[in-house]
């Protein structure tokens, strides 16, 4: 998380917006793949055909074009008239959808070209269990017609799931960022304790100078020496006196130079008000000025 604080806010709600549409693309690309072709399907089901006449003794029978029904049942009818077994339908079915992938769930109903009649039906299901009740039947001759209805496949993998979490706790994390730099702002702009120098407001407590709609961040350092200059305006503040507030009382030996360094990034956060100033004394520290 350290890593996506850093990330420019453009970056890395930008990141989770590409995220979230190579998922989408994903899932439709799965979708797309596992669509039955619709000339494959009807290669398979003319060879079915195929094989049954064969499985007859017919071999000079034609297989009519396969037809449509509806978007999941298709109808597959003969030239000629003739017999064969309950078996050979079921044993055929079963074996060429295995062989070709082209589906594991559905229905087989047999019926009668004159009488508009189920003479034999079957349904191979791998969730609910196969029903094969018509075996071991020979059929009369007769003018059939073969329809099939394949249930659709659930092609979604739940395991995507696992993976809407990432963008949209990015999206989070961006989202409480921003609302909590906001309600920082806000906290920062209806606390009253704050010490007024020039236009600039100093809110020692959160480390910030505020003018206007405009916030300074300011270092602890640099906090401890303004709120000394802010206590002391128009006082000379003795170079050895800084040097012991903000550094010595914890320990560090330091030298002038770093308490010139200091006042010299105050001057320059200070720089949108020209009536404050840090006037050097030689040989002794600063003076704090607001005219």
């Amino acid at each position: 998380m350290v890593y996506f604080a850093r990330m420019k806010p453009f970056t890395l709600f930008g990141s989770s917006i590409i995220i979230i549409f190579i998922l989408i693309f994903a899932v439709a690309s799965i979708n797309k793949k596992d669509e039955i072709s619709e000339k494959h399907l009807e290669v398979v089901l003319r060879y079915i055909g195929h094989r049954l006449l064969l499985s007859a003794k017919d071999s000079s029978s034609r297989v009519l074009p396969v037809k449509k029904v509806n978007g999941t049942t298709y109808q597959l009818s003969f030239e000629n008239k003739f017999s064969f077994a309950s078996d050979s339908l079921i044993n055929l079915v079963q074996r060429e959808f295995q062989k070709t992938d082209l589906a594991t769930n559905y229905i087989v109903n047999l019926k009668n070209c004159e009488k508009k009649e189920t003479v034999l039906a079957f349904e191979i299901n791998g969730r609910a269990g196969h029903l094969t009740p018509c075996r071991g039947r020979r059929l009369a001759v007769s003018c059939y017609v073969i329809e099939i209805e394949l249930f659709k496949r659930n092609n979604f993998n739940s395991l995507w799931l696992l993976l809407v979490p990432i963008p949209l706790g990015f999206i989070g994390f961006y989202v409480k960022d921003k609302f909590r730099k906001k309600e920082g702002k806000e906290s920062i702009a209806n606390n009253n304790d704050h010490i007024q120098l020039g236009s600039f407001q100093f809110y020692a407590d959160n480390n910030v100078l505020k003018t206007g709609d405009k916030s300074i961040s300011l270092s602890e350092k640099e906090t401890k020496a303004l709120k000394i200059f802010a206590e002391n305006i128009n006082q000379i503040v003795e170079r050895e006196t800084l040097m012991k507030e903000i550094w010595e009382d914890k320990g560090i030996v330091v030298i002038s130079r770093n308490v010139d360094v200091l006042v010299s990034k105050l001057r320059k956060k200070l720089t949108d008000d020209n009536s404050i100033k840090f006037i050097t004394v030689p040989g002794r520290g600063y003076k704090f000025t607001i005219e």
